[in-house]
């Protein structure tokens, strides 16, 4: 290459750096400025759309969108295809469908969650028991939202025979192919477990509330541990346990980290621990996920009765069709319940001392 080649190799490089540089000037500042206007009230619920906001900022289309993503990737904006972006934590958007949902709900479904989905629709009945419904009762309805663990399979058919489109809460469809929210248990549970493990822990109990069946020996938790434990700590063991089992495994089997899949199981061990004398996270360390109250009481991944409003109300806006699934990490919440493995069971207080 000769000298008039390198020096006109030297300028376009120098355009494209200053050119790089500009954009990213541009996309910091215009991030902030809506940053900003989201903390003065300037915008609040569902944005305007794209083209508007590009006019307002005087921007192009390419920055605006850059800085967009970016804020939902902080968790200010939430963004979807086909609904526009809004602020998160604001009221969800009211679905534009016209139609009125059945909200399926018993009484170990949290209520801010049901009076969360009930604001996205006002037009809506809560059904606690769908077993003696009558068929005129439900040529009302345009959508079912089941946040029960119990509804029947033979419900769920008879509401896609009707040609209803059915949105499961908190499970996966087991026989018939429904939309359905999930929490991603396995994603979170081995992301929790690899924290863990790097914080020394090598003996873990994955909690459930119910018992294993023939088909699934152990939850989603326990199998995710066992991937992370076969990545980076070999020697670990995993124990898969019920709540009321979780004392005897810290005091017999010297489990120093606990790992729940459930919001209530989470409140159910730590009530558990504390009743036993069993210090946190001195101890024994206690993580979880789960669809939750903002009162959760260990570190984890937790989702807000709004997130879950909003998964429900696009699933409905943009898939009518059974068979699409929203799976859902939440956000990590910090509660002081982690810590380095502790030295053993010889740490741990009495739960019981006799006396002569």
């Amino acid at each position: 290459m000769n000298g008039a080649e390198q020096n006109t190799s030297a300028a376009q490089t120098t355009r494209q750096r200053r050119g790089t540089t500009e954009f990213s000037y541009k996309f910091q500042r215009l991030r902030e400025r809506i940053r900003q206007a989201v903390a003065n009230g300037e915008l609040t619920g569902k944005l305007p759309g794209e083209r508007e906001l590009a006019r307002r900022f005087q921007v192009n289309a390419k920055t605006l969108s850059k800085a967009l993503t970016d804020l939902a990737a902080e968790g200010l904006l939430s963004r979807s295809i086909g609904r526009g972006s809004f602020v998160k934590g604001s009221t969800v958007a009211p679905v534009e469908r016209v139609g009125k949902w059945m909200l399926i709900a018993d009484a170990s479904t949290p209520a801010v969650l049901v009076n969360a989905l009930a604001a996205c629709n006002a037009d809506h009945d809560l059904v606690p028991d769908v077993s003696n419904l009558r068929p005129s009762f439900l040529n009302q309805f345009s959508a079912i939202i089941d946040l029960s663990a119990s509804t029947p399979p033979e419900f769920i058919r008879d509401m896609l025979v009707r040609n209803l489109p059915v949105v499961l809460v908190g499970r996966e469809p087991s026989t018939y192919a429904t939309n359905a929210v999930l929490l991603d248990v396995s994603y979170l549970a081995g992301r929790l477990g690899r924290e863990l493990i790097l914080a020394g822990h090598r003996r873990f109990a994955a909690v459930r509330n119910h018992a294993p069946n023939l088909i699934e020996q152990e939850g989603a938790a326990a199998r995710s541990l066992r991937f992370a434990a076969g990545r980076y700590a070999p020697d670990a063991v995993i124990h898969s346990c019920l709540t009321r089992e979780i004392v005897g495994l810290v005091v017999d089997r010297a489990v120093t980290a606990v790992v729940c899949e459930s919001a209530d199981d989470c409140r159910t061990v730590s009530t558990l621990l504390a009743e036993a004398a069993i210090p946190v996270p001195n101890v024994v360390s206690v993580v979880g996920m789960g669809f939750s109250e903002p009162d959760v009481p260990c570190t984890g991944f937790f989702l807000t009765p709004q997130e879950v409003a909003e998964a429900v109300n696009h699933l409905l806006q943009s898939s009518r069709k059974g068979g699409a699934a929203l799976w859902l990490t939440g956000k990590y919440i910090d509660r002081g319940t982690t810590g380095a493995a502790s030295a053993g069971p010889e740490d741990i207080a009495p739960i019981l001392t006799l006396t002569a």
